[in-house]
């Protein structure tokens, strides 16, 4: 039967389907767009991008990906494979459209952000806003994009120290920014537990 060889790329796998990808299923790869586009969006956009931007920087990533598909081994999340190489082009893009440096510094500790409700999220977005281009990246490797900071600064190009730095401080910034009367006293106790 001629539709006896379709197969249902949505009940997959993402380790099966970049298989199918790497033989040149595009079918295959188009379901791995669908499941992390907006993933990868939203990791540059708090990076630092502007939605158009974002979706330019997206696509860019995608495109490398198709292409290098073959080199996914299945070791680590599909996702977190695909946020890494967007990462990479955004801060390559910044690199070349501002000459963004990032400045080594003294290391800092590992600290992890609390989740939240649908407001904490976009106050979070905006707070992510007023950090530095270096710790808004750092940050939202880290959280947004789950990457170690081994990881982060892998992918950044940078010593581990420096990503933590920019981690902590990125942080406290943050906690700061986001304490608000009311919840101030348990943001500070929310720590301790």
């Amino acid at each position: 039967m001629p539709g006896s060889k379709t197969i249902r790329f949505a009940s997959l796998h993402d380790v099966e389907l970049c298989t199918h990808a790497a033989v040149g299923e595009r079918r295959a790869f188009g379901e791995l767009v669908r499941r992390h586009g907006s993933s990868v969006r939203g990791l540059l956009r708090r990076m630092g991008a502007q939605p158009a931007e974002a979706d330019d920087v997206a696509q860019d990533a995608f495109l490398t990906a198709f292409e290098r598909i073959a080199e996914y081994r299945g070791e680590g999340s599909f996702a977190g494979w695909m946020k890494r190489i967007a990462a990479r082009l955004y801060l390559r893009k910044l690199q070349r459209d501002r000459k963004l440096h990032l400045f080594a510094d003294e290391s800092g500790i590992e600290e992890e952000i609390q989740g939240g409700d649908a407001d904490a999220a976009i106050d979070l977005d905006e707070a992510l806003k007023t950090l530095s281009p270096g710790e808004r990246i750092c940050v939202s490797l880290c959280f947004a994009a789950g990457l170690s900071h081994g990881e982060a600064a892998e992918a950044l190009n940078l010593p581990l120290g420096t990503v933590k730095s920019h981690v902590k401080r990125g942080l406290d910034k943050l906690r700061t920014r986001l304490a608000t009367p009311q919840g101030a006293a348990s943001q500070g106790r929310r720590g301790n537990g």
